[in-house]
C-alpha cells in the first residue's frame, strides 16, 4: 500500500507519491503518540434531498454504484463514516416538505398524518447503502424547520416554534427516530435546530434563541426521548463559531440535557470550540457543516481553506469534520423554489444534462483525512509551525496517520517522524499550498 498521498493542484489530487531521503529538511514535524486527545468519529457530508436525487436518480446504475463505493467504502473509496441529513427540507431540496404537512388552517396534534414517505424514495435507501458499505457509519439528523402548523409563521419559512407546540414537536422527533429505525437506519444523534440564529426569507428555517432551545430540549425533547427508551444523543447550537455565548448558555442552564455542541464554519474561528470545551470539558465537540462554494474560488484558495480549516477544526477538539452536500449539479442545485442562484459546491458535481459526474476538490480534500483516519482513532500530539500545519491520529489497529498542509508561498521540504520510533522518518517536498497524508503501519514496524 502507498504510504504518502499529496495534492498540489487540480491535476494532482490525493495522488500517491514516493518520499525521498536526500538532503536537509526545512521543517521537521514530530508526532508524539504519548499525548492523546479526543477520539474521532469520522468525516462526511449530507444526503440532502438534492444530493439523494442526483446520486439516486440522475446517475445511471454503473456511475451510482461507483460513486457510492468511492464515497463510503473504506477499501475502495475514501471511507466516509458520518452523515448529517436534514429532517425534512433544507435549502437544497426540490420542494418544501416536512414529515407532517397540513393544509393552511389545519393542525395534527396527534401526528396522525406523520410520514417519512418522502425519504423512503431516495434518502433512506442511499443512507442504508452507505451503512452497508461502511458498517461504522453514524447518522446525525438536523431539522431546518418544524412543520408550518407548529410555527408562528404558519410556514416552514420564517417564524418560531409556538409555545404550545413544544410537546408535540418533541413527539415529532421521536416518531422520526422510530420510523427511521423501522427502516433499518438508526440515528446516532440529533440537533434541535439547524442554525437557530439565522432565519432565511426564502427557504426553511426557524428562529430558536438559546433560552428557547434550553426549554425545548431540557423540558420536552430529552424527557420524551427517555420515555420512548431512546438513547439518541443531542448536540446543541449547530451554528457558527462567532457566537460562543449561545452554547455557553445552553450548558449553563441545561448541562445534563445536551451531550455536546455542534459547530459550523460560516463565521468566527475554530478556536471557539476549544474555548467552550475548556469550560465544559465533559461535553463532546462536533463540527457538523461547512460548505465550499463560489465565494472562495476553486482550485485556490478553496483547497487551502478546506485543508487549513479542517486541520484547525480537529486540533480544536472536534470528533468530526462534516462538509455539506454530497452532490450538487452543474447549477449548484437543485434548490427549493424561489431560492434564487445557488453558490455552494458538493463533493460530487453531477451534470443533469448529460448524467456525468465529477469529483470535486472537496472530495479529494476530505480524502486526506477520511481515507486513513478511521472511526475511533485518537488524535495525538504533533508539532505545528506557522508555515506547515499538522494533524496526527492513532487508529485502533496501531497505524498512525499524519495530515500536513504547506500554508506558505514557497515549497517546503518537510520531514515527519514519530517520537522514539527508529526508522519512522519520512521526507517529502511539499509545493506551496500542498497537502500531504502520511501513514505508519504501527509503532514498531515503521512506515508501510
Amino acid at each position: 500500500m502507498n504510504t504518502m498521498y499529496m495534492t498540489d493542484g487540480p491535476e494532482h489530487m490525493f495522488t500517491p507519491i514516493e518520499g525521498d531521503t536526500a538532503g536537509t529538511v526545512d521543517v521537521t514535524i514530530t508526532i508524539d503518540p504519548g499525548h492523546r486527545h479526543q477520539s474521532i468519529d469520522g468525516f462526511g457530508a449530507s444526503f440532502t434531498d438534492a444530493s439523494a436525487h442526483l446520486i439516486g436518480q440522475v446517475l445511471d446504475d454503473e456511475d451510482r454504484t461507483y460513486a457510492m463505493s468511492k464515497l463510503f467504502d473504506p477499501a475502495l473509496g475514501i471511507g466516509l463514516s458520518l452523515l448529517r441529513n436534514p429532517m425534512g427540507a433544507s435549502d437544497y431540496a426540490r420542494t418544501i416538505y416536512s414529515y407532517d404537512d397540513m393544509p393552511n388552517g389545519y393542525e395534527d396534534m396527534e401526528l396522525e398524518h406523520f410520514s417519512i414517505y418522502h425519504d423512503e424514495n431516495g434518502i433512506i435507501p442511499l443512507t442504508k447503502w452507505a451503512m452497508e458499505l461502511n458498517p461504522q457509519l453514524k447518522l446525525i439528523a438536523s431539522p431546518w424547520s418544524a412543520p408550518g402548523w407548529m410555527k408562528t409563521s404558519g410556514s416552514m419559512i420564517g417564524g418560531e416554534l409556538k409555545e404550545d407546540r413544544y410537546e408535540v414537536y418533541a413527539r415529532y422527533f421521536v416518531r422520526f427516530l422510530q420510523a427511521y429505525a423501522e427502516q433499518g437506519v438508526p440515528v446516532f444523534a440529533v440537533t434541535p435546530q439547524n442554525e437557530p440564529l439565522f432565519v432565511p426569507g426564502h427557504y426553511p428555517g426557524m428562529l430558536m434563541p438559546a433560552d428557547r432551545e434550553v426549554r425545548f430540549v431540557r423540558d420536552f425533547l430529552r424527557p420524551t426521548l427517555r420515555k420512548a427508551g431512546l438513547d439518541t444523543r443531542v448536540f446543541g447550537y449547530d451554528h457558527n463559531w462567532d457566537r460562543i455565548d449561545y452554547p455557553l448558555n445552553l450548558l449553563d442552564d441545561a448541562f445534563d440535557a445536551f451531550d455536546g455542541i455542534a459547530w459550523h464554519w460560516y463565521g468566527g474561528r475554530p478556536v471557539s470550540q476549544s474555548r467552550v470545551a475548556a469550560i465544559f470539558p465533559d461535553k463532546d465537540v462536533y463540527f457538523t457543516e461547512g460548505s465550499g462554494g463560489e465565494w472562495i474560488p476553486e482550485f485556490e484558495p478553496a483547497f487551502s481553506n478546506l485543508m487549513r480549516t479542517g486541520i484547525d477544526i480537529l486540533r480544536n477538539g472536534s470528533k468530526s469534520f462534516i462538509l455539506w452536500n454530497l452532490a450538487l449539479d452543474e447549477h449548484n442545485g437543485p434548490v427549493v423554489p424561489g431560492f434564487g442562484r445557488s453558490t455552494c459546491r458538493g463533493l460530487l458535481r453531477v451534470n443533469q444534462a448529460d448524467r456525468t459526474v465529477e469529483y470535486t476538490l472537496d472530495y479529494y480534500g476530505l480524502a486526506h483525512f477520511s481515507k486513513f483516519i478511521r472511526p475511533n482513532a485518537v488524535r495525538i500530539d504533533s508539532d505545528q509551525t506557522a508555515g506547515v500545519r499538522s494533524l496526527a491520529c492513532r487508529n485502533t489497529d496501531g497505524s498512525t496517520v499524519a495530515v500536513l498542509f504547506n500554508d506558505t508561498d514557497h515549497a517546503v521540504r518537510v520531514g515527519v517522524e514519530m517520537r522514539g520510533v527508529d526508522g519512522s522518518s519520512r521526507t517529502a517536498t511539499m509545493p506551496t499550498r500542498a497537502a500531504l497524508t502520511v501513514v505508519w503501519n504501527d509503532e514498531n514496524n515503521g512506515m508501510r
